[in-house]
């Protein structure tokens, strides 16, 4: 059996498709509504297709966001990248993932964030994450400043990453590598 679309949502991506071929020529489908910051930061993303509502915070003044060929990345994807943000090729993100390079305050070694000031006060910590080629993220997970995923991984849903994260690993929870082959 084939799954087809119902007449409002083929209208619907056949907007998303002309839209995108006018603004976004290189993308294979950029689904409506997306909201984009500092548009002129994203290198790359060649064959790149999004679903609904994706966010993509970057800093707008210099290049910070590369995206490889032929990604795809589902509903909800929250992308903040204010210094450097790396995608390899064939990503595939199913919705709701947050990937960053940015944390409000440092919590690490030394100069630590008052932990009393309101977190929207404190200075914006940028550093750098990396996703490999051929990388699939599961569902809700999250991606912290300073992460590196190696080529191969499979990121389950609902994990959060912090480090660096050996290629052809599965990951689960926080950091948790269950497997690598």
């Amino acid at each position: 059996m084939r799954n087809r679309y119902s007449l409002s949502e083929l209208v619907k991506t056949t907007y998303s498709l002309a839209l995108t071929k006018i603004l976004f020529s290189n993308a294979r489908l950029i689904r409506r509504p997306i909201y984009i910051r500092g548009r002129s930061s994203i290198v790359g993303a060649n064959g790149l297709t999004t679903g609904r509502l994706c966010r993509f915070d970057l800093d707008g003044h210099k290049k910070t966001l590369y995206i490889g060929d032929n990604c795809e990345i589902g509903d909800y994807v929250h992308i903040v990248a204010l210094n450097r943000v790396q995608i390899g090729d064939n990503l595939l993100a199913a919705s709701k993932v947050f990937i960053s390079d940015t944390s409000h305050g440092n919590y690490k070694g030394v100069n630590i964030s008052d932990h009393d000031s309101p977190p929207n006060s404190r200075d914006l910590v940028k550093g750098e994450t990396y996703i490999g080629h051929n990388v699939w993220i599961g569902e809700n997970s999250v991606i912290l400043a300073g992460s590196k995923i190696g080529d191969g991984c499979v990121i389950g849903a609902n994990s959060v990453i912090s480090k660096e994260i050996p290629p052809h690993s599965i990951v689960v929870g926080c950091n948790e590598v269950v497997r690598q082959y």
